[in-house]
């Protein structure tokens, strides 16, 4: 591996310089590589896989008192890993995946991307363009579709906002760089990092045991990282709403190694048992819409005056409130592409482009990269903030933004090497997934799954437990 993409991620989080020497790259695929596209995902990929490891190697040996182990990525590994949702099987049958409403659609004079994967989502874009629910996807489709034909995306982007459901107008890169929203990400870091205040660290549980961690994510971004805190011995408790179930197959492939429980913030009892969790917690993570916890009082400052010495991180869509129009503003990797310009490039002949040629639909990566390359980012930014409080101490807030992973994409992250293949339609994979996929058997019913990428000389091969059905564990800590 070109040492200079993980060297960049590490210093984004504030990791030792001569540590990077420690990462071996094992190459698949052929001259093509993996993840074949027009932007470099694959150096997104390996790069974000390669620093989480690293930190996880970091951390592993600063509790153990040894020396830093070697780092091993594999690009079967993680090319399997990022797209694992695709490779799903439960009981033999895929994961469902886009719902018929999330989608790319031709309007006057442009296209815009939906999501509508989630039924109050689905109801809020109907409702926004005045199309009757009458239960027919098919026939519902073709009536959003007449619908937007003679609408600017622009103002059926605005409009389904206001809504309360998720539209977005396809950009240029450039068009994303003058927007207000594209200027005021760019000018973020790639991983925030602040410390709060000078508490003391809070002590660990004795090794093998990690941290205990609180896990307030939904979809893919958030999941993926705690996943990964579980994998490497943390005790994740995922906490959802009774009223706002995540998807069983979105749970089946990110739920590996973690407990799962229903809790009404809004009610006394739930608040009882929420600060209890707390008062013993060694990470909280959330990935809802900025502001939508703090009325809970689970905004990072609030969270570090009840419980001094925690690591907070925090993940969103377009880069949190305060930083632009839309750093409030719900999302998901699909919307990011679209709006920021990724979808243009992977259309066009060549990144940067600036109008999709011959008005062809926009296209998209080979996974949901940004969604993964974030949780790897941020479950790094958790250990290297564990490691960090070893030393020093203090209550550590750390954040990501699938917006400023993408503009790493789009700007940052150049290939190392030639464009996998020339403009037009993708290169075939040339790998095959099968030595990264397992079988285990679980609550859900046999699951086929990728293996986790982040590897390192003595650490951990497989997650404690396989997911068990959604909120159907106690809310309460293992140990």
């Amino acid at each position: 591996m070109e040492q200079r993409f993980p060297a960049r991620l590490w210093a984004a989080l504030g990791g030792d310089p001569a540590l990077p020497a420690r990462v071996r790259h094992v190459p698949r695929g052929g001259p093509a590589g993996v993840l074949p596209a027009r932007l470099p995902v694959r150096e997104l990929a390996r790069s974000t896989v390669a620093v989480c490891s690293l930190a996880a190697a970091e951390l592993a040996a600063r509790r153990a008192g040894t020396a830093v182990p070697a780092v091993r990525v594999d690009d079967g590994a993680v090319a399997t890993a990022f797209t694992s949702e695709r490779h799903l099987r439960i009981d033999g049958r895929p994961a469902g995946t886009f719902a018929p409403l999330s989608r790319f659609w031709r309007t006057d004079g442009g296209w815009l991307r939906t999501h509508a994967n989630y039924p109050h989502h689905r109801a809020r874009l109907l409702a926004a363009l005045g199309v009757p629910d009458r239960g027919d996807d098919g026939a519902l489709a073709a009536a959003v579709a007449g619908e937007l034909a003679g609408r600017r995306a622009e103002d059926v982007e605005e409009l389904v906002h206001a809504a309360g459901g998720l539209a977005v107008a396809v950009r240029t890169p450039g068009q994303w760089a003058a927007h207000p929203q594209g200027a005021a990400v760019a000018g973020l870091p790639l991983v925030g990092r602040e410390r709060l205040d000078d508490a003391p660290p809070l002590p660990l549980p004795p090794l093998p045991d990690g941290p205990r961690v609180l896990d307030l994510t939904r979809v893919i971004a958030g999941p993926v990282a705690t996943r990964t805190l579980a994998l490497l011995g943390a005790d994740v408790l995922r906490i959802d709403a009774p009223g706002l179930p995540e998807s069983a197959d979105a749970h089946a492939d990110t739920g590996f190694g973690k407990r799962s429980a229903l809790l009404d913030l809004a009610s006394r009892s739930g608040r009882r048992t929420f600060e209890d969790l707390l008062s013993a917690a060694h990470v909280v993570v959330t990935g809802y819409r900025p502001g939508a916890l703090d009325r809970f009082g689970l905004a990072a400052e609030a969270l570090a005056e009840r419980r001094p010495g925690l690591v907070v991180a925090e993940l969103n869509a377009w880069g949190g409130a305060g930083v632009g129009p839309w750093g409030g503003r719900r999302g998901f990797d699909s919307l990011v592409q679209a709006a920021s310009g990724i979808a243009v490039a992977e259309a066009a002949g060549a990144a940067g482009a600036d109008e999709v040629e011959g008005g062809n639909p926009p296209g998209v990566l080979p996974a949901q990269a940004l969604d993964h390359g974030t949780g790897y980012l941020l479950a790094a930014a958790v250990l290297r903030a564990l490691t960090d409080q070893r030393g020093d101490g203090g209550t550590r807030h750390v954040r990501a933004a699938l917006a400023r992973t993408a503009h790493w994409l789009l700007h940052e992250a150049a290939p190392s090497g030639p464009p996998p293949h020339a403009p037009g339609a993708y290169a075939p994979e040339t790998y095959d997934p099968g030595p990264w996929l397992t079988e285990t058997g679980s609550p859900l019913g046999r699951l086929r799954h990728a293996v986790s990428p982040v590897e390192y000389e003595g650490g951990p091969t497989g997650w404690a437990h396989p997911p068990g059905r959604p909120g159907a564990d106690e809310p309460a800590w293992r140990r």
